[in-house]
């Protein structure tokens, strides 16, 4: 096939020297003539090995398709009468333009998009450069994304080629990629290479999906570390600090997050806007307010949503309420009304009706709402002021397409009664109502007493708020089954009963996936009903439960079972219900016999994750074990031996996490020493042969006969692990320590048990491991000093050192919190030279904390705890036996300060009256379980029923009184753990 022009008459000879020619050798020529009529049987790769290239054009037609060419060709230039131009430009590049030029196919990529857009800008090629802007268009539009993703280096390469050109149609489409696709973006290491002015034009573009201010912060603030000595001059980069960091919306930060930054160089300032913000909102307004926080700047409340979004995520943030939800909700324009901007600022404004009471958004304002059909998944975990039903009415209106659900941590649901509102949304398939564990676990502690508390009401600073918890519905006042919820994570959930398994068993008829974990309401018999009533069963996490006898019955039972089939039939092995299992986790479940774990080992064929941690477990059950695709295997504290775990790694060779501590029989003690002696080569050398031929361990856990040859042995299968965990009876010794980052790289968690450490070693750890987020050092042996933490740990998030820092200072702890400013989680033990003074450096150095505990540190709470109340975002605090200054009410004014508070434990003897006062009903704030404890060796001054305890003032030693709110019951229980 020929191209050619209708005007026939002449000819131009364009001339192109070709300095990257590749000159065959016996190529006698040194240029080649081509014509641009059979453009189409140009052999490229051999025309492009000549010096010298000679194309032969009609004048009209780069007349016609170049500006370039129409200056030259028919203007007053001289070489419009000469019969060859010069072409100084690269031959590939302008031949590709050329074939263009005459209609021949051109295939745009990222490899060859900049030189053609260029060459097309500089020959004035309009058709090419619509091409290329086409193709870019398609690229960076919201469907490219999905197709096409490019990468981040080529969004940089692509926006400094469009600012180089000061081309904006270029730099507006590398905007809105870049704000439509931030959390794309903020994971990619080339993130901080970001151009200055192309991040803050994200930051303020209308389309910036993120899926909460945390993840926008973060991201920012990352950049603002990495850049700062590239940005201009002092006065400029603070400049350019606050203008970028002032388009995160501070009102909705979470509360640990904010109070976290507080000492951030970058952050500190926005800090206390956003907490002057969020303790506004919570109706807490601490001394030293700033005041400046408007509620007339609505903008910075809306919760950021865009026709993008597919995730909206505001766990931690106990400052949102339903009127927030809704303003974030309708349309922008609502704002621009005076009169109706007004009404919604009343709102905030007033506090003699907190907006968590009632559902006061006006209803003219209510009844238009956006609708955002992308987004998927939500996460209102601990957003204790929202009202539940009022949340999921907005989600019905304004998230059509929700999948994912997640509302953990939240007292104030009832189970069964949030699923029947989730009724109104019927495309939720996945559900995640957890909550804390009871401390009441069967196998952990004896329960001595228990009954409903009858507590008088105390006296309390802050007025009281009726908050009413949904109320649970009858059950034969069932709606639509919710037909398409998969999963549903129940965990901790103490409301829950056989009934209400009955319940969701009847209503949620597709559920694969179930987490019944730690509720302890439910039986054998519920549990076991409601897997042979759910048919689609494939996952089940029923730890700490009563899983038992009847439940494994119902997993080996055919799926149609008609109860003529013997349990033993092949048959019916391969179509019982366990067969299909994917995740089967029964952690702590005593009920199960020993005959019933082989049983169900034998039945269990494509399991990817088992957990059979703390039941009868012996070594047959794990010779009965059929599967080969298990990645993570827990059989902590069971008697099984080396071989048998040999066995089953064999057969698993995508093993990543396995988890073997207190298993004292996978290295026998001293019986039978003749035949150990004989044994132990073999099997010790087999068990870590099998270990050392995995390639993808994330995860370890060991304990008892780990060693420094263990670990060895375990070298090349330990490059990608993230975890370990060493437990009493394992030694891996100096050596294998001091090596454990150079074969450990990426380990994020590192925790010690009673293993012999130096400053070496765990200044190796803090130096080399830039991941490490988890460091926890707990009656180790061995010398440490201040000189083991002398280098910054920022990504270490939870630090635990017990009875391993007895020299620990004041002075120490000041560079501890300078050297680990992001730390999250602290927990000291045995640090006696710690006093009164402690506490202020802690809640001055770690605000944002979110959990603390403290014992035998001391006269750390001598003089009280007042100080410690500045770490309002406290979720977890265990003080004992830090010096008796706690005050009375302590517990009363912990939760009305401390927004997220949900486990406390305290001890009798750090009373300065000797007891402590409990609020009437701690479920208006987020408290779950409140433990009191006391020494062994002194009297418990609890009074027990009559029934338990012999007579009403009869006392008992050792107990600890554990008061665990469920809803608005509150269970009073006494107990002692089972050591």
């Amino acid at each position: 096939m020929e191209v050619s022009d209708d005007d026939d008459g002449g000819h131009v000879f364009l001339v192109c020297t070709n300095t990257d020619s590749i000159q065959a050798a016996e190529t006698l020529n040194n240029e080649i003539l081509v014509s641009t009529t059979d453009i189409l049987a140009w052999d490229l790769p051999t025309i492009l090995t000549f010096p010298t290239i000679k194309v032969q054009a009609h004048p009209n037609r780069l007349i016609e398709q170049s500006l370039y060419f129409r200056g030259l060709l028919s203007g007053n230039f001289s070489e419009s009468c000469l019969g060859s131009i010069s072409i100084n430009w690269n031959v590939s590049e302008f031949l590709q333009i050329l074939k263009h030029m005459c209609d021949c196919v051109l295939d745009i990529t990222l490899d060859n998009f900049f030189p053609l857009y260029e060459g097309a800008l500089y020959f004035g090629v309009e058709s090419l450069l619509l091409k290329c802007e086409v193709w870019l268009s398609e690229v960076l539009s919201p469907e490219g994304f999905q197709s096409t993703q490019i990468k981040m280096e080529d969004l940089i390469q692509i926006w400094k080629f469009g600012s180089d050109r000061a081309s904006d149609y270029v730099l507006h489409l590398c905007m809105g990629y870049l704000a439509r696709n931030f959390m794309w973006a903020k994971h990619s290491n080339f993130f901080v290479k970001l151009p200055f002015d192309l991040l803050l034009s994200s930051v303020k573009h209308p389309h910036l999906t993120v899926d909460s201010e945390l993840h926008l912060s973060d991201a920012l603030l990352l950049w603002l570390e990495s850049n700062l000595e590239n940005l201009e001059r002092p006065s400029k980069t603070e400049d350019n600090c606050n203008g970028i960091l002032k388009q995160i919306r501070v009102g909705l930060l979470p509360l640990w997050f904010a109070l976290g930054k507080r000492n951030s160089f970058y952050f500190r300032q926005l800090a206390e806007e956003s907490l002057d913000s969020i303790f506004r909102l919570l109706n807490i307004v601490p001394m030293g307010s700033l005041d400046t926080f408007k509620y007339s700047d609505l903008h910075h409340l809306r919760i950021r949503l865009t026709e993008y979004s597919k995730k909206m995520d505001l766990s931690g943030c106990p400052q949102i309420t339903s009127t927030i939800l809704r303003l974030s909700l309708i349309p922008q324009s609502y704002l621009t009304v005076p009169m109706q901007k007004k009404i919604i600022e009343n709102l905030f404004i007033n506090c003699e009706h907190p907006v968590r009471d009632k559902w006061v958004f006006p209803q003219n304002l209510s009844e238009e709402t956006l609708s955002f059909e992308a987004v998927q998944e939500v996460d209102m975990s601990k957003c204790q002021k929202l009202c539940v039903e009022h949340a999921v009415d907005c989600f019905r209106k304004s998230f059509p397409s929700l999948r994912t659900l997640k509302a953990g941590y939240l007292l104030n649901i009832g189970t069964i009664s949030f699923l029947q509102l989730l009724e109104k949304c019927p495309l939720v398939s996945e559900i995640d109502l957890t909550v804390d564990i009871t401390p009441l676990i069967p196998a952990s502690v004896t329960v001595l007493s228990s009954s409903p508390a009858e507590i008088q009401p105390i006296p309390e600073k802050t007025s009281s708020v009726k908050y009413q918890a949904v109320q649970i519905m009858l059950f034969n006042e069932f709606g639509p089954p919710l037909s398409n919820v998969t999963k549903l994570t129940l965990e901790g959930r103490t409301d829950v009963s056989d009934l209400g398994l009955q319940y969701i068993s009847k209503l949620c008829v597709s559920l694969c996936h179930l987490n019944i974990k730690g509720c302890i309401s439910v039986t054998d018999i519920g549990i076991s009903d409601l897997i042979s009533t759910s048919k689609k069963l494939n996952s089940i996490v029923v730890c700490d439960t009563s899983f038992g006898v009847n439940s494994v019955q119902a997993l080996c039972s055919a799926i149609s079972d008609s109860g003529n089939i013997s349990l033993h039939s092949r048959d019916k092995r391969l179509n019982s219900a366990v067969s299909n299992f994917e995740t089967l986790h029964i952690g702590g479940c005593q009920g199960v016999s020993k005959s019933s774990l082989i049983e169900l080992m034998s039945q269990t064929q494509v399991l990817k994750s088992l957990c059979l941690r703390g039941t009868d477990l012996i070594d047959q059950a794990l010779y009965n074990y059929v599967g080969s695709s298990l990645e993570m295997l827990d059989i902590s504290n069971t008697k099984i031996s080396r071989a048998a775990l040999a066995y089953v790694i064999q057969g698993n060779p995508s093993l990543k996490c396995l988890k073997a501590r207190d298993c004292r029989n996978l290295f026998p003690g001293d019986n039978c020493a003749e035949k150990r002696e004989s044994d132990f080569p073999s099997l010790h050398e087999k068990l870590h042969a099998e270990l050392g031929k995995m390639y993808r361990l994330e995860e370890i856990e060991f304990g008892w006969g780990f060693s420094s040859f263990s670990f060895i042995s375990l070298e090349p299968a330990l490059m990608s692990l993230k975890a370990i965990n060493i437990g009493l009876g394992g030694m891996l010794g100096e050596d294998a320590l001091k090596r454990l980052p150079a074969i450990c790289p990426l380990l994020e968690t590192i925790i010690l048990h009673f293993q012999v450490i130096s400053d070496i070693i765990v200044m190796n750890f803090v130096a080399s491991l830039k991941n490490l987020q988890v460091l926890a050092m707990c009656y180790c042996f061995g010398d440490i000093s201040m000189s083991s933490f002398k280098f910054p740990m920022q990504n270490l998030r939870k630090l635990r050192l017990e009875r391993v820092t007895p020299w620990m200072t004041n002075d120490d702890l000041v560079v501890l919190t300078q050297n680990c400013r992001n730390l999250a989680e602290l927990s000291l033990l045995g640090c006696s030279l710690l006093d009164a003074d402690s506490l202020p450096i802690i809640s001055c150095g770690w605000p944002g904390l979110v959990s603390i505990h403290l014992e035998d540190c001391g006269e750390v709470t001598a003089n009280g705890a007042s100080a410690l109340l500045d770490c309002k975002a406290l979720e977890d605090i265990l003080l004992r036996h830090n010096g008796p200054g706690l005050c009375r009410n302590f517990v009363c004014y912990a939760t009305s300060e401390m927004p997220l508070l949900r486990k406390l434990s305290l001890d009798i003897c750090d009373a300065r009256e000797g007891d402590f006062d409990i609020p009437n009903y701690a479920g208006r704030y987020s408290l779950s379980t409140l433990n009191i404890a006391r020494c062994k060796s002194k009297k418990c001054a609890f009074n027990l029923p009559a029934s338990t305890s012999g007579a009403r003032s009869r006392s008992v030693h050792i107990e600890t009184l554990v008061l665990v709110w469920n809803n608005r019951d509150l269970i009073r229980t006494v107990v002692k753990e089972r050591l």
